[in-house]
Order: structure tokens, then C-alpha cells, then sequence
């Protein structure tokens, strides 16, 4: 075709097919990175449209660059039919490079598919043209096309398909090299199969038909800017979707962790009590469906409270946690669970016969009978297990945790190192503590927790000097239920948190009601649980209670006990200050009886230690060995600018000897017992001077 070649179009044909192998390999980079359907659908959606768009834009502009004749007319139905086409022949392209590993059935059938789908563009694009002359299909030259078509399409296939797992930085330039050669290979095989439809017939000159330089540029620019822009849009969703991809997946991290932290726990690692009624609710599930027969085995570990307070609770949480280990050894690990302190909770599911449950008890209690090794001493702790068995001894998460607990405490009723089963018998015990849990969770809003106030008085003169604050419930069934018991049960079950800032909450409430009634300010002591101390963002909560109320930080006293203080000595120094930097002082209650570190003692920089009540009436005995403790434990308070509290002080004698050896205050029965806010308003209150922090004895009972 002499004379026939127009070089402006054939250099645009060049570039478009360079952008449609850029596009394919583009594309299908996308999808194989994909992780989810929608995105899969998206990427091949946009990658057929471009691709197909430059299928149909290269054979329009590149026989519009080799025509022999110029163009008469335009049929829009062909040039339809011919897009249409593209658009398949780009689906079809991207789906059969859309693999991991290219088989060579795949390969060959796909290109010998898709070639006939090239050449079916080129036939309904030729035919759109209508050009003097027209053209003949004759079955030689369609078998040609065909087979021209399959081979470029096998080529570029393989070239696609090389770049797929390939990290997408550091190779564009190596891609839009290979893309090139890719765009070169498109147009020399659309030269070929014109060259077959037209073959060397005469032409026109380029003169005569500047309408289709014309119309070929505007064609290929419009496919260019598209193309183009598609692939710069490409280009700036993946990077979206990659730094999304590294937020959210930090997001996760910290999800995952967060969701731990509060499902496990942070001691041992094992499950804590709230993931284990998780895991306890699909086992009932799957023991309701029939799946084999479920256990609930609730251990408590005998002598470990011996060994805490004796040689300290860097020792007992090594031991726990050797215990832990142990346990989870012989048990699947998110079937066991601690609840708190030394007491653990597995779940035995799938069982073939509820004896299983028994054999696997023997197995720990035989289990736990060799010592541990902790820090180089050799320790021994036994184990007390309670047995329930659902559906016999319960329905629910509650009913079998609570009667395995009542079980456990036969157990060590019985002589401890053994198991026993839950039966009808224990049923009052855990019906009891079962009602306790459950009238805790209202017990917040029905008005039946109270704080009675036991003052607190100067050593020598007598003077009201604070009152700690003591929570009281009375149940609406089981009517005045004692602290020792209900506490322990809000402790296991989870609820101590929400009591604990209960108690804070009252009694900032009643100092305001005092203040506004223009009665003198006194301050108020609070305990803190074990558990509750660990609550994250235990002294912000209170320092907003406080601030709420309008009172002043310094009205509140905090009290912790001495084995909880020495539990985490790091951990309760860096709380101490933080509850100090808000100006919040603190006790240690019931000192004496721990193991305490001078050095730890010092660092804590608290405002008071109270004498254990024990040494206080150990005083009656007038032995020699109360009063020098007592004086020892005096003169370091004194030497370390601490105050000095003995509490239960229940007869004058010990009273004259605290006063003789300069405790600087007394607490007791002797004194006052706890009493109801109203009471202590009427017999404390009302003879306190205005000074702050200073009073007057406190009127005796019944006046």
C-alpha cells in the first residue's frame, strides 16, 4: 500500500497499545492483590472497560493510519458490535491471567479464545469503515488473522503472568519497557492483518483524505487522556488502599491487643472470668446439641496464702504462674481459666462419660503433688477441686461455677488435696452465694448498700480526728449479709469495680451534704479491693468523683492493705504517686502482718500505717513482745513522717498503752463502733470545732 501510511496516527497507534499492555499488567497486578470479592469485581470492571477501550481505539486509529482508500461513511452498528467485542476480548484477557500458577491448557486455549475475539475486533472495525473498494474475507485470511491474533496474544499473556507476583515498586520502568515492546508487537500485527484485508490495491493520497488524520487523532487522544487517566487514578486508590491497609492494620494490632488485655489475664496469661463465660456459653451450646457430656472443675490451691505472706508476692505470683502452666499442660489452654487470686476454673467438654471428668481431677491433684521450683526454693501447693456437672447441677454459666465453688469448699472442709462433686447437699451454700452475685448486680439501684462510718480519734486528747468509710448491704431476702462474704463474691465475679466507685461516689456525696449543712469537714478513708486497685483508670475516676462533689482531693484517704501493697511493690508505687500527684493521701492498712520492704516502705511515701488489730489485742496479754512491736512499729512510722493508726481497740487498757507508747490515733469498738451516716452526724458531727480536720470526742452510744 503505497503512499498509504500516515506516520502521525501510526506513532498514536504505537502509544496506545503500549498503554493497553501497561493497562492489562496494571489490572491484573490489582486483582491478584485484592482481598476481598468487591474489590476483585471493581479492579476487573475497570481493567476491561480500559482495556477493551484500547482494543477497539488501537484498530480504529491504526487502519485509519493504513487505509487505501478514504473513508466514505461510518456505520455506528459495526462500530458497536466492534467495541462490544473489545470489551469481551479484555474481560476474557484479564480473567485468563487472573492465576496463580498458568497452566498450559489455560494458556493456549485462552489465547487461541481471545484471538479469535482480536480478530472479530478488526473484522467489525474494518467493516464500520466504509472505504471505496471494501474488503473481502476471504477463509485464508480469517485463518491468518486468527492465528496472528493467538500468537500476540500468547505473547503478552506470558508477559503479564510474569509480572503478576512481582512487588509493584522499583519496576515501572521495567514495565512500561516490556509494555512498549508489547505496543510495538500490537501494531505490527495490526499492520499484518490489514495488509491481508487490503492487500497491495492502489490508493489515495494522504492529501485527499485529511478528515481521517483528523478523525484518528481525535479518537486516539481521547483513548490516550482515558487510558491515562485510569491509570493515574489506579495508581493513587492503590496507594489510599495501602497506607489504609497499614492503618487498619496497626488498628487491628491494637485491637487484638486491647482485646487480650481484657480477656486475659495479666498475670499467667490464661483466660480471665469474663472470656471464660464466653467459652462456657458455646460449650453449653454444643453440650445442649448433644456433642458429649460437660464438667465445670473449680481449683483452689491449699497453702498458698501461707506462702504470699510469708515469703512475699514476687514468690507467690511465680508460683502462680508455674501453677498455671502446670495446669495448662494437662488441660487445653482455653479451657482453664483464672479467676482471681489462687483460684482457677476448667471447662471439660466433648466428655464420653462424666467419670472423665473425675480421672482428668485425679490427674491434677496427682499432678500438683511435686514441688516447684521458684526462684530456687522448693514449694508445694495442693489443690482443692470442686466438680459440677451440667445439665445435673445446672443450666447456666452461673448455676455450674457457683455449685462447682460450693464444691471446692468441701473439698477443702474435707481435708483439702482432694475433689468432690457437687450434690443437693451444698445446694444452700451455693444457692447463697449464687443470690449474693445476682442481688449484686442491682444492689446499685435498689437502695440497699450503705456506708456506716467508724471515727477515727486522736491518741491522746480523743478528738475526732476522720472516719473511715465502711460498706453495709442488706439483701431484700437474705437481709444483713457481712462484708466478708459479699465482698469476696463481688471480687470473683467482677462486680467489685462498680461497688468500689459506688463507695466513692457516696461518700463524696455525704461530705457534700455535711459541708452544705455547714457541719466542720472531716476526712474520709476509703478501702480499696486487690482487684479494684488494678482497675484502669482508677484515679482519674475518683479525682472526678471528687471534683464533681466540690470537695478538695485531701478529704479522701485511700487505704490499701500491706499484702496488697507488697503484691506489685513497682506497681503500687508508680499508683501511689499518681494518686499522690492528685492529691489524694493513702494508709496501709492492717501493717504487720505482711512482708514488707523497708525500701518499699519508704518509696510508697504514705500518710498512715495502721497497726493490725492482732498486735493491738495481743496487748491484754501483757507480754513483753506486742508492746515492742507496737513501739517498733511506732518509731518508724514517726522516723519515715508517717502517722500511726491502731485499729481494734476494744478495752482501755489497750488504749492507755497505745496512748503511753505515741500512737497517734485509735479506731475501735471501744471508742465507736460503725454507724449509719445519720448517727454518726448526731453523736460525731455536732461536737466538731471549726477547725478543719479538728473535733471533739464523739457522744457514747444511746445519747
Amino acid at each position: 500500500m503505497v503512499g498509504s501510511y500516515r506516520l502521525s496516527l501510526e506513532l498514536l497507534s504505537l502509544l496506545i497499545g503500549s498503554l493497553i499492555a501497561y493497562q492489562a499488567v496494571d489490572a491484573t497486578r490489582r486483582i491478584a492483590a485484592s482481598r476481598t470479592p468487591a474489590h476483585r469485581v471493581i479492579w476487573y470492571g475497570v481493567g476491561a472497560w480500559m482495556v477493551g477501550l484500547g482494543l477497539w481505539s488501537v484498530h480504529f486509529v491504526g487502519m485509519l493510519a493504513r487505509l487505501p482508500q478514504a473513508v466514505g461513511t461510518f456505520d455506528p452498528v459495526l462500530s458497536t458490535a466492534s467495541g462490544m467485542a473489545a470489551l469481551a476480548v479484555g474481560l476474557g484477557l484479564l480473567w485468563v491471567a487472573d492465576c496463580a500458577v498458568m497452566g498450559r491448557l489455560r494458556w493456549l486455549g485462552g489465547s487461541l479464545g481471545l484471538g479469535v475475539g482480536v480478530a472479530c475486533i478488526h473484522m467489525f472495525s474494518e467493516g464500520a469503515l466504509h472505504v471505496a473498494g471494501g474488503v473481502t474475507y476471504q477463509p485464508r485470511v480469517w485463518f491468518y488473522w486468527v492465528l496472528l491474533c493467538a500468537f500476540g496474544v500468547a505473547a503478552g499473556l506470558r508477559l503479564m503472568h510474569a509480572f503478576r507476583p512481582r512487588p509493584m515498586r522499583g519496576l515501572y520502568v521495567r514495565r512500561a519497557f516490556l509494555s512498549a515492546l508489547m505496543g510495538a508487537l500490537i501494531v505490527v500485527l495490526l499492520d499484518f492483518t490489514t495488509r491481508l484485508s487490503y492487500g497491495d490495491r492502489p490508493v489515495s493520497t494522504l492529501e485527499a483524505s485529511p478528515g481521517t488524520v483528523w478523525l484518528g487523532s481525535v479518537v486516539g487522544m481521547a483513548a490516550v487522556l482515558a487510558m491515562g487517566s485510569a491509570l493515574a487514578l489506579s495508581e493513587l486508590v492503590a496507594r489510599l488502599y495501602v497506607r489504609a491497609q497499614r492503618l487498619s492494620g496497626s488498628l487491628d494490632h491494637l485491637n487484638s491487643r486491647l482485646r487480650h488485655l481484657a480477656t486475659h489475664d495479666p498475670l499467667t496469661g490464661l483466660p480471665n472470668r469474663h472470656l471464660l463465660a464466653e467459652r462456657m456459653e458455646r460449650a453449653l451450646t454444643h453440650a445442649r446439641a448433644g456433642h458429649g457430656h460437660l464438667a465445670v472443675l473449680y481449683i483452689d490451691l491449699d497453702g498458698f496464702k501461707t506462702i504470699n505472706d510469708t515469703l512475699g508476692h514476687g514468690f507467690g505470683d511465680d508460683l502462680l504462674r508455674a501453677v498455671a502452666g502446670r495446669l495448662a499442660g494437662a488441660l487445653h489452654i482455653n479451657s482453664l481459666a483464672r479467676m482471681g487470686g489462687d483460684e482457677f476454673v476448667a471447662v471439660l467438654e466433648h466428655m464420653r462419660s462424666p467419670e472423665s471428668a473425675l480421672r482428668i481431677a485425679e490427674q491434677l491433684i496427682g499432678l500438683m503433688q511435686d514441688s516447684f521450683d521458684v526462684r530456687g526454693t522448693a514449694l508445694r501447693v495442693t489443690p482443692s477441686i470442686g466438680v459440677a456437672y451440667y445439665p445435673l447441677d445446672g443450666e447456666s454459666v452461673e448455676e455450674l461455677v457457683a455449685h462447682a465453688d460450693a464444691a471446692m469448699y468441701e473439698a477443702k472442709d474435707g481435708g483439702r488435696n482432694g475433689y468432690r462433686c457437687y450434690d443437693p447437699s451444698m445446694r444452700d451454700r451455693a444457692m447463697r452465694m449464687l443470690a449474693i452475685q445476682r442481688g449484686l448486680q442491682t444492689a446499685l439501684e435498689d437502695g440497699s448498700l450503705s456506708l456506716h462510718f467508724q471515727p477515727k480519734h486522736h491518741g491522746d486528747t480523743g478528738a475526732l480526728v476522720g472516719a473511715e468509710a465502711l460498706l453495709r448491704w442488706c439483701h431484700p431476702e437474705l437481709g444483713a449479709v457481712s462484708p466478708l462474704e459479699f465482698i469476696g463474691v463481688a471480687e470473683r465475679s467482677g462486680q467489685i469495680a462498680r461497688l468500689g466507685e459506688w463507695v466513692i461516689r457516696e461518700a463524696c456525696r455525704q461530705l457534700r451534704d455535711w459541708h452544705d449543712r455547714g457541719l466542720a469537714p472531716v476526712r474520709i478513708a476509703i478501702n480499696l479491693s486487690p482487684m479494684q486497685i488494678q482497675q484502669p483508670g482508677l484515679v482519674q475516676t475518683a479525682a472526678g468523683i471528687v471534683g464533681a462533689a466540690g470537695l478538695q482531693t485531701s478529704q479522701i484517704m485511700f487505704e490499701v492493705t500491706e499484702s496488697m501493697a507488697m503484691r506489685d511493690a513497682e506497681r503500687t508505687t508508680a499508683i501511689l504517686q499518681d494518686f499522690r500527684a492528685h492529691g489524694f493521701e493513702f494508709a496501709i492498712d492492717d501493717f504487720g502482718t505482711g512482708y514488707s520492704s523497708l525500701a518499699y516502705l519508704q518509696k510508697f511515701q504514705v500518710r498512715q500505717l495502721k497497726i493490725d488489730q492482732f498486735f493491738v489485742q495481743a496487748l491484754d496479754q501483757g507480754g513483753h513482745e506486742p508492746r515492742a512491736i507496737i513501739a517498733a512499729i511506732i518509731e518508724l512510722a514517726h522516723t519515715l513522717g508517717m502517722e500511726v493508726v491502731a485499729e481494734g481497740v476494744e478495752t482501755q487498757a489497750q488504749a492507755t498503752a497505745l496512748r503511753a507508747l505515741g500512737c497517734d490515733q485509735v479506731q475501735g469498738y471501744l471508742l465507736a463502733r460503725p454507724m449509719p451516716a445519720a448517727e454518726f452526724e448526731r453523736r460525731c458531727l455536732g461536737a466538731v470545732h471549726a477547725g478543719p480536720m479538728q473535733g471533739g470526742l464523739c457522744s457514747p452510744a444511746g445519747a
